[in-house]
C-alpha cells in the first residue's frame, strides 16, 4: 500500500485576481457604442476560456465545458473544509482495515495502516496551521467560515503554497480511504453477513440513524417524501394495466378502505422505475449485479396524512413479477423485506444518475458555460447568476474523470455497466424539461401539490418556502434592471444566451424570453436548482445512503419470484459485499458532508474573497439583497417550527444548510 506524495509550493498555480460585477450593471441596449464594443471584446475573450465540447468520454454527446478555467478552482476555505471531512473518512477506513488485519482477513502489516493514521495526524496539524494563517474559521458553523473568507489576509505566494499542500493532502487521504482489489477480496471474508456487520463499518464515524429504522414500513414510506429522491412519487389516476393489484390485497393492508374509493379520492400514489430499463446489469469481478424496474404502490389511509406502503411489483411484467404486500405472516416477512430492497436499489440508481447527476450537476453546467459565453461581466444577470455556478465546472470534471469513470465508485457500487450508467445520465439530462421541472409545475404534474391528499410531504412544503424566497429575490432584482417587457426582448446578450441554451446546450423546452415574469421564473429555477434542489438530493447521501442496507446501487441476487418462503439469509445475500459497502460509505459521506457558503451570502471565489454585489441599489438596507436574506431567516424559522412538530425533522432545506452552488 502506498500513498501519494504531497507537492511542494513550487508546483502551485499563481493566485487569481478577483473579478467582480460592475457597481452599475447595464443592459447592452442602454450602453454607448464604445461600451458595447468593450462588452463585445470581453465576451470574445470569455468565449476563448469557456468552450463547449461533446467529447467527454464518460458523458458522450453531452454539451459540457471543454476545460475548467482557473477561476473555477476551489478556494482555500473549501479545501480546508474538505480535508476535515476526508480525515474522518480516512481514519474510519483505516480502522476498519486494521480490524480486518486483526481478524485475519487482510495480510497487510498492521504497522502500515498505523503509519497512515500517524500521517493523518500530521495532515490535520498542517491543515490547522494553514487555517490559522489564512484567517479561516476551520470548524464552527458555515456562517463563521464565510466571515473567515472575508477577513482572510495572506500573501499570494503563501496562498499558492497552501493550495498545493491542500491538494496533496486531499489526494493522500483519498488514497488511504480507498479499498484496493486485494483489500476488497479479504474484507468481510470471515465475518458472517449481518446488519451489525454493516453498522460496524462506521467504526470511528457516527452510525446513521437509518441503520436502526430502515426495515420499518413507516421509514420506507417516509423516504418517498423526505429522503434522497423525493421527486418521483406520483398520484395515480388509474391502476396501471401491468400492476394487477386486487381489492382483496389492498383491503388486507389498508384496513377500512377499498381500492376504488382510494383511487377516486386521490389517495393512491406510485413509484415507477421504468426509466431504468436503459441499464444493462454489470459485474464486479466474477459476481453478477442486478437491478430491475419495480413499481411500488402507496396510499394515504382515510383521514390520514402520511403514505403507507401497500404493494410492490419487482418488475414491469406482471406475469413474471407477482405482487408483494406487507404481511404479519412469518413466511412472508422476508419476502416483503426483499421486495423493499429491490425498490431501494432502483431508487439509488434513479437518484444518483437522474435526480442528482443529470438534473442538478449537468443541467447547471450548461447554464454556467452559456452565461460566461454570452452575458458580459457588466450584465446584471451575470452578476446574479455566476455565484450560483461557483465550483460546479470543477466538481463536475472531478465526477466525469473519477466518480462515473470505469473503475470508479459508480462502476463498482451501481448495478449497470459503466457504459449504460453513463448513457442513462446523458439521456436523462437531454430529456430534462426546463419549464416542466420548475418546482410548482412539477408538483402539479405529479398530482402532489399542496392541494393533494398527501399532506405529509416535507420536501414539497419546505422547498416551496425556499422557492418563494428565491422568486422574491429574482423579481426584485430583475425588475430593478429591466423597466418593462420591452427591455427583456431588446436585450441582445440575453437573446444570444437563450439561443445557445435552446441550441448547442440542448436544454429541452428552453425558448425565447418575452416578459419580465418569464425571466424571473428562469432565474428562480436556476438559483433554486443550484442551491436548494441540489441540497435536497445531495446531503441525504451521508445521513441515509451511506448505510448500504438502506439504499444501495445494486442487488447481488435476483429479485425474488415469490413472497412466501424467503429467508433472512437470502435477504442479506442481496446486499453488497462488505468492501463495496465501505466504498459506498466513503464516497457518500464525502459527498454529503461539505457545506460551503450558504444561500444568500455572496462573495467572490477569488482571493481575498470580497463581497460580490457592488451596486448600492441592490445592497442598500431594505433593498433586494437584504430583503432576500431576511426572507431566508424567516424561512429558516418556519422550517425549525415545522420540524418541532414532525415525527422526524427534515433539515435538508433549512437555508443555513443550503450552499449557494453545486460545489461538491
Amino acid at each position: 500500500m502506498s500513498f501519494q506524495s504531497v507537492p511542494t509550493a513550487a508546483s502551485a498555480s499563481s493566485i487569481a485576481l478577483a473579478t467582480l460585477p460592475s457597481a452599475s450593471p447595464s443592459l447592452p441596449q442602454n450602453d454607448t457604442s464604445a461600451q458595447q464594443a468593450a462588452r463585445a471584446a470581453q465576451l470574445v475573450a470569455s468565449r476563448g476560456v469557456y468552450t463547449w465540447t461533446t467529447d467527454i468520454a464518460t458523458l458522450p454527446g453531452l454539451p459540457l465545458a471543454a476545460t475548467v478555467p482557473p477561476s473555477n478552482e476551489p478556494t482555500i476555505p473549501w479545501g480546508i473544509t474538505l480535508i476535515g471531512i476526508l480525515l474522518g473518512i480516512a481514519r474510519n477506513a483505516l480502522s476498519v482495515k486494521i480490524g480486518g488485519v486483526d481478524k485475519g482477513e487482510l495480510d497487510t502489516p498492521r504497522a502500515e495502516y498505523e503509519a497512515a493514521l500517524a500521517q493523518c495526524d500530521a495532515i490535520e496539524a498542517s491543515t490547522a496551521k494553514i487555517a490559522a494563517q489564512h484567517g479561516v474559521h476551520n470548524g464552527g458553523n458555515i456562517f463563521e467560515r464565510v466571515i473567515g473568507d472575508v477577513e482572510a489576509a495572506v500573501e499570494a505566494a503563501e496562498h499558492d503554497m497552501h493550495v498545493a499542500l491542500l491538494k496533496g493532502y486531499r489526494n493522500a487521504l483519498k488514497d488511504m480511504a480507498a479499498v484496493s482489489e486485494h483489500e476488497a477480496a479479504g474484507l468481510g471474508s470471515s465475518t458472517p453477513r449481518s446488519i451489525d456487520a454493516y453498522r460496524a463499518l462506521f467504526d470511528t464515524l457516527p452510525v446513521p440513524g437509518i441503520a436502526y429504522t430502515f426495515q420499518e414500513d413507516d421509514e420506507f414510506a417516509r423516504l418517498r417524501v423526505a429522503g434522497p429522491n423525493n421527486m418521483l412519487i406520483t398520484r395515480l389516476l388509474a391502476i396501471p394495466a401491468n400492476f394487477p393489484i386486487t381489492e382483496t390485497q389492498y383491503a388486507a393492508v389498508v384496513n377500512g378502505d377499498n381500492l376504488f374509493d382510494a383511487l377516486l379520492a386521490g389517495r393512491l400514489f406510485m413509484l415507477d422505475y421504468q426509466e431504468l430499463s436503459v441499464l444493462t446489469a454489470g459485474t464486479y469481478g466474477s459476481d453478477r449485479k442486478y437491478v430491475t424496474q419495480p413499481m411500488a404502490l402507496f396510499a394515504v389511509p382515510p383521514g390520514g396524512a402520511s403514505l403507507v406502503p401497500v404493494a410492490i411489483q419487482c418488475g414491469q411484467e406482471s406475469a413474471s413479477n407477482p405482487i408483494f404486500t406487507p404481511s404479519v405472516a412469518a413466511a412472508d416477512q422476508w419476502g416483503w423485506q426483499m421486495a423493499k430492497l429491490v425498490v431501494q436499489v432502483a431508487d439509488g440508481n434513479y437518484h444518483e444518475l437522474f435526480t442528482h447527476l443529470a438534473r442538478t450537476h449537468l443541467v447547471m453546467e450548461a447554464f454556467a458555460v452559456a452565461t460566461h459565453r454570452h452575458l458580459a461581466e457588466v450584465h446584471p444577470l451575470w452578476a446574479l447568476l455566476v455565484p450560483h455556478f461557483e465550483g460546479t465546472l470543477f466538481i463536475n470534471n472531478q465526477a466525469a474523470t473519477s466518480l462515473i469513470a470505469a473503475g470508479g465508485p459508480i462502476d463498482h457500487i451501481f448495478a449497470g455497466t459503466i457504459t449504460t450508467s453513463q448513457l442513462a445520465a446523458v439521456d436523462d439530462r437531454l430529456a430534462f424539461d426546463f419549464y416542466g421541472k420548475m418546482l410548482p409545475a412539477d408538483l402539479i404534474a405529479r398530482g402532489v401539490d399542496q392541494s393533494s391528499m398527501l399532506t405529509d410531504y416535507p420536501y414539497r412544503d419546505d422547498a416551496l418556502l425556499v422557492w418563494g424566497a428565491i422568486h422574491g429575490w429574482a423579481k426584485a432584482y430583475v425588475e430593478h434592471y429591466y423597466a418593462n417587457d420591452a427591455a427583456v426582448t431588446g436585450d441582445t446578450e440575453l437573446t444570444a444566451w437563450t439561443a445557445t441554451l435552446a441550441g448547442e446546450a440542448q436544454i429541452k423546452g428552453f425558448c425565447a424570453i418575452a416578459t419580465r415574469a418569464q425571466l424571473v421564473d428562469i432565474c428562480t429555477m436556476l438559483m433554486f436548482t443550484a442551491s436548494a434542489q441540489h441540497a435536497a438530493v445531495n446531503f441525504p447521501q451521508k445521513s441515509i445512503m451511506a448505510f448500504a442496507p438502506a439504499v444501495t446501487g445494486a442487488a447481488w441476487q435476483p429479485a425474488p419470484s415469490a413472497q412466501s418462503g424467503q429467508t433472512k439469509s437470502e435477504w442479506l445475500a442481496t446486499m453488497p459485499p462488505m468492501a463495496l459497502a465501505l466504498e459506498q460509505l466513503n464516497t457518500l459521506v464525502l459527498l454529503g458532508s461539505l457545506y460551503y457558503r450558504p444561500l444568500g451570502q455572496y462573495y467572490s471565489n477569488a482571493y481575498p474573497y470580497p463581497t460580490w454585489f457592488q451596486d448600492p441599489a441592490i445592497t442598500v438596507a431594505g433593498g433586494p439583497l437584504p430583503s432576500f436574506q431576511a426572507a431566508l431567516v424567516s424561512v429558516e424559522a418556519e422550517i425549525v417550527t415545522r420540524n418541532a412538530e414532525r415525527m422526524q425533522p427534515y433539515t435538508y432545506l433549512q437555508p443555513s444548510l443550503i450552499p449557494t452552488s453545486i460545489n461538491i
